[in-house]
């Protein structure tokens, strides 16, 4: 089994969006159900085609965060220091060309959510950026073509 690594704020939401789709979610869906159910004829009602498919969603998604959480390693990133950067690193980076400064934490492919400054381990931009120091240029190719980053601070925090 692979383990994935994980921050203890991403296995935080984790383990809270599980117990709300478990002990809501579930609930809202099995009455949408017996209501679709008490409409008649279930093969020409929509209300409860949609319900169904909705609980074969939220059941997969149940099923897929229960896999992920029994698989987590949980890295207490606050016991970590250093200037390279690697899985947890808060990193400030400036364009090289641009000058605009931008700041991501690396975290595992689950975690990673660009509009939250969280990018994984994975992508193109993470895996530039593992074992590189503060000081250094790092090269990224992107869907636009290449950009540089110059790393300006690495926290762990």
């Amino acid at each position: 089994m692979e383990k994935v690594p994980m921050t203890p704020q991403g296995h935080q939401r984790l383990e809270e969006e599980l117990k709300h789709r478990k002990s809501v979610e579930r609930l809202e869906i099995i009455k949408a159900i017996s209501e679709a159910r008490e409409h008649g004829d279930l093969s020409e009602n929509a209300e409860y085609h949609a319900a169904r498919e909705r609980q074969s969603f939220c059941e997969g998604r149940i099923a897929e965060l229960e896999d992920v959480l029994s698989r987590s390693e949980v890295i207490d990133i606050k016991s970590l220091a250093g200037s390279v950067v690697k899985f947890g690193a808060t990193v400030h980076l400036v364009d090289e060309d641009t000058d605009e400064e931008t700041t991501y934490q690396v975290v595992g492919p689950i975690e990673a959510d660009i509009n939250s400054g969280r990018i994984s381990t994975t992508s193109p931009i993470g895996r530039a950026l593992i074992g590189k120091a503060v000081g250094e240029s790092v090269e990224v190719t992107v869907p636009g073509g290449t950009k540089s980053y110059e790393i300006l601070k690495v926290e762990f925090t």
